[in-house]
């Protein structure tokens, strides 16, 4: 199921999403101060793509004092709107039926994209 998941999530946005974060990401790499913000970003494009089959886990030292610090600065600047952006598209699709899958994988996306820092997108069972 997850490989047709991820098929139709690309055909359907996905790798288009994915690929907007990914660019978006690496122009922010281009200042230093930007980096680490960009490298989160490359990695929300990246979960973006694929999400089916995969679930959000913390990592060690999730809640350190400089990742929360870069996750605060990371919702004030750029989280808020990633996240409200896959709030609106899981409550539209989840109006139907067949849209509930594609749903609850934009509400997944929702907690990467507003604290990136301290969280990665794993597959199920790993």
């Amino acid at each position: 199921m997850s490989l047709l998941g991820n098929i139709i999530w690309l055909i359907f946005g996905g790798l288009i999403s994915g690929l907007g974060y990914i660019i978006g990401g690496l122009s922010m790499c281009l200042t230093i101060v930007g980096i680490p913000f960009g490298l989160q970003q490359v990695k929300v494009g990246l979960a973006t793509m694929t999400p089916f089959g995969k679930e959000v886990v913390a990592v060690e030292n999730a809640d350190s004092p400089l990742r929360v610090i870069l996750n605060v600065i990371w919702v004030f600047l750029f989280g808020w709107a990633i996240a409200l952006s896959h709030l609106i598209h899981g409550v539209i699709l989840a109006i139907t039926i067949i849209g509930l899958p594609f749903a609850k994988q934009h509400f997944k996306l929702l907690v990467m994209a507003l604290l990136p820092f301290g969280r990665e997108l794993k597959e199920v069972g790993r």
